[in-house]
């Protein structure tokens, strides 16, 4: 082999960071492609690469005989008796080939496309397994190209894929930008392996606080839960396991630095930090701040919660299109359902005037009734509102005997909801006819109509110059009509007790 295909082969082997035996391997099956072109069986063929000398030989391995039937197989003796002297009948001989003057060009150059192809499956190979491992890490490369909306990434061994689904929103890359994203999959492709890349996962902001927050790295402090809206606003439950370290502090770092590094990386998405607990009533009051929570009722069932929180701070709990409410469940786990204190009450009113016990319920027998009552479904109402799955955990209930009851249910809450709303229909009428027998009857058009040259405002019926300030009435001015009015009180007794006197002295 000459030197320069060594040399070569190195160069290679270097160049896509792969070994040199696999080119060795991949320019073994080449040549032997081009081999079978010549020959119609290979079977016979075999390599060997001397490492002292760097060459790489071909073998074809023949058996000696006296007349010659497969040219591929066997040779003569007097032709073996050429390569070597000691050849026998029936001996196996090894006899090495010059590639280029036994194939020719032509096969040569087949050869070569073929090693091309087989370094490159070895090559993309090598890149899956590499990258196969580091799925659900973090990378970083440098932006190569922009084809319609995905951003290709260069990270050194292999190229990944940004896909637009995957970049949060409103966020813009240029040629040579170094980009940071979560290894989401990794799939084999004929073209050689995909990596796909993504900046919206959960894991992608979990891995940033892995490495902003030494804390999280180490473990001390553990993310129980993430809830995002890429671009927009996140939120995160931390616990540590250590009760001298505060998770939210740890976090937000001094003056907010690390937090305030990860807010830059994803594009200032604004993150709340709120610590975590098993208690899900605290847990939903502190994903819900800044809002302040008045009242929760929770359904450990169903896994939903009514939150009552004050009236003028219920757009705050809501927040904007629903955000703050939609985070806080998804971090929770929870259904959470946000009504003000007058809405709540409300509701409490009129549940309280269709409250339908769950023994009304058609089907409902003494055991299930009790059973019903002991996971909290005391009420028609609650029956109506609950799952099936829910139902089948209790003892006794089957899927068929849940549908049943829900329907029933059901059936009956709609028809306690319309009498309701005949009866509210009854009370606003008799409210209004009401309130036209007090005032209706007493006003005649003429009271009801002014025309705009009559209209009297209070600037024309009271004068400025007539209209007495605050100031000028004193309690000097009070005080004498209050004085003149009890004096009249006293003269009258007087006057009742003069007569009672004259008439005790005509008796």
């Amino acid at each position: 082999m000459p030197f320069d295909m060594v040399e070569a082969m190195t160069l290679i082997a270097r160049e896509k960071n792969i070994d040199f035996d696999a080119v060795v391997e991949s320019l073994e099956a080449s040549l032997l492609a081009a081999a079978k072109k010549k020959y119609t069986n290979t079977d016979n063929i075999s390599f060997r690469f001397d490492r002292k000398t760097n060459e790489l030989f071909m073998i074809i391995t023949k058996k000696v005989v006296d007349k010659v039937a497969e040219a591929d197989l066997e040779i003569g003796l007097a032709e073996a008796k050429e390569i070597d002297d000691t050849a026998e009948m029936g001996d196996e001989l090894d006899i090495y080939l010059d590639y280029e003057a036994e194939f020719g060009r032509n096969a040569i150059a087949s050869a070569k496309q073929i090693m091309v192809q087989k370094i490159r499956d070895v090559e993309h190979e090598r890149i899956y397994e590499e990258y196969i491992d580091k799925v659900n890490t973090l990378v970083s490369g440098v932006v190569q190209q922009i084809d319609k909306g995905n951003v290709i990434v260069n990270l050194g061994r292999g190229e990944a894929i940004l896909p637009i689904k995957e970049q949060i929103p409103r966020e813009k890359f240029r040629q040579g930008d170094r980009v940071r994203a979560f290894i989401l999959d990794v799939q084999l492709q004929p073209r050689g392996p995909q990596i796909i890349l993504s900046r919206v996962s959960n894991e992608f902001l979990r891995a940033l606080f892995a490495i902003e927050v030494p804390e999280i790295y180490e473990r001390v402090i553990e993310i129980k839960a993430i809830a995002r809206e890429p671009g927009e606003r996140a939120k995160i439950a931390v616990y540590s396991s250590d009760d001298r370290i505060d998770p939210v502090g740890a976090c937000v770092g001094i003056k907010g630095v690390r937090v305030q590094s990860i807010v830059r990386e994803v594009n200032n998405e604004r993150i709340d930090i709120v610590p975590y607990t098993s208690n899900p009533e605290v847990f939903v009051t502190r994903a819900l701040a800044p809002a302040k929570v008045v009242h929760i009722d929770a359904f450990d069932i169903d896994q939903k919660m009514t939150v009552v929180v004050e009236d003028d701070k219920l757009s705050l709990a809501i927040g904007r299109n629903g955000q703050n409410a939609r985070l806080a469940s998804k971090l929770t786990g929870w259904k959470v359902n946000i009504l003000s204190e007058t809405q709540y009450n409300d509701a409490r009113r009129k549940d309280a005037e269709l409250l339908i016990p769950v023994a009304q319920v058609e089907g409902i027998g003494a055991k299930i009734r009790d059973r019903l009552i002991e996971a909290d479904i005391s009420s028609a109402q609650r029956l109506a509102a609950s799952s099936v799955e829910s139902l089948t955990r209790i003892e006794g209930v089957g899927q068929k005997t849940a549908e049943t009851l829900i329907e029933h249910a059901k059936s009956l809450v709609e028809q306690a909801e319309a009498e309701y709303v005949e009866r509210e229909k009854e009370r606003e009428e008799a409210g209004v006819e009401e309130s036209d027998d007090e005032s209706g009857d007493h006003l005649e058009e003429s009271d009801l109509f002014v025309d705009d040259e009559d209209y009297v405002t209070e600037e024309d019926d009271i004068p400025e110059a007539e209209a007495p300030s605050l100031e000028e009435v004193t309690e000097e001015d009070q005080v004498p009509e209050a004085a003149s009015l009890e004096e009249e009180v006293v003269d009258d007794a007087a006057e009742d007790e003069d007569e009672n006197e004259s008439e005790t002295e005509k008796e």
